[in-house]
């Protein structure tokens, strides 16, 4: 049985828009994140991904950075890839829409030739990125008020 949803490279400027409302709703609506620090000059260069349902509503979204972007965000080489702004609908929790956009994003990593992901993990998603194979490092640390660790995974074959 295939997924109620498709997950692909949000391809044409609709699409980021779908990407962007998400955000909106997930992040500024729901969490209380400012708008202003939500939307940032990363999003212009990073590939964006979007979940769709079977009936056209956006389900979720999630980004990555690489080469110069990566690198400036994580502070590491450009080989590392940072996923972000990982951000699901309510109505589309609990069904893997979030792990398949984890995937999609590693995927896009690898097909840049990146050899690890890492991600700024608010704490309460920590044991979601575990089970996906991510390993915190590092202190917890507040971003736009909400306790964050940072987290990395390497990239394999597929």
């Amino acid at each position: 049985m295939s997924a109620p949803y498709t997950v692909r490279v949000a391809a044409d400027p609709a699409e980021r828009e779908a990407c962007f409302a998400v955000r909106q709703d997930v992040f500024v609506a729901e969490q209380g994140v400012p708008q202003d620090i939500e939307y940032d000059a990363f999003d212009a260069t990073a590939v964006h991904l979007l979940a769709i349902g079977e009936d056209g509503v956006p389900l979720g979204t999630g980004r990555l950075l690489y080469g110069e972007a990566a690198a400036g965000k994580t502070g590491q080489d450009a080989s590392v890839g940072s996923l972000g702004r990982l951000a699901v609908t309510r109505r589309a929790r609990g069904l893997g829409v979030g792990a398949a956009l984890v995937r999609a994003v590693e995927d896009a990593g690898r097909d840049l030739g990146l050899t690890a992901v890492d991600l700024h993990a608010q704490t309460q998603a920590l044991g979601f990125y575990e089970r996906l194979g991510y390993t915190a490092y590092g202190p917890e640390f507040q971003d736009a008020g909400i306790a964050h660790r940072a987290m990395r995974r390497p990239l394999g074959p597929a």
